[in-house]
């Protein structure tokens, strides 16, 4: 059980849950890509030596893709009936929230890579303050419609 389902009040009702998009794996692919290419250099030219920096840029590709990992698994995005909820990490949480009444706007910031692959930030913007932007959210437009559609 999320922290989105703790949090719902009696009456409350979850109407889009969003994730951060998969593209944030993107420079542990990349390490893994150098490893690769570090790995098969070492093999084809024999030189034994070849091989620890395949496995210290592979070390550094894991590093990567669990830091991707664990990001992506301990933040929740959702819209529910009454508020937008926000929460970041696990054993340190951090949560944001907004009362849906409280919002003036939703901008959501693609790039043409966003655009490609769907995801970019969301910002939503309310009367007093406003949230922090999200980056790299999966299908922005359809965050920023479930919170405009009211």
């Amino acid at each position: 059980m999320g922290y989105v389902d703790e949090v719902l009040q009696p009456g409350e009702q979850l109407l889009h849950r969003a994730k951060l998009h998969w593209l944030i794996y993107l420079h542990a692919l990349i390490a893994l890509a150098i490893a690769a290419a570090l790995l098969a250099s070492g093999i084809y030219f024999g030189g034994g030596l070849a091989l620890i920096p395949a496995a210290a840029v592979g070390l550094i590709a894991l590093n990567f893709w669990f830091a991707a990992w664990f990001r992506r698994s301990t933040t929740e995005l959702a819209v529910t009936s009454r508020r937008i909820i926000v929460k970041y990490g696990w054993i340190r949480r951090r949560t944001l929230e907004m009362n849906m009444d409280k919002v003036e706007s939703v901008d959501v910031d693609q790039s043409l890579l966003g655009r490609i692959f769907d995801f970019g930030d969301v910002i939503v913007r309310g009367t007093g303050a406003g949230l922090e932007p999200v980056r790299t959210v999966a299908a922005p437009l359809k965050f920023r419609s479930f919170v405009t559609a009211r």
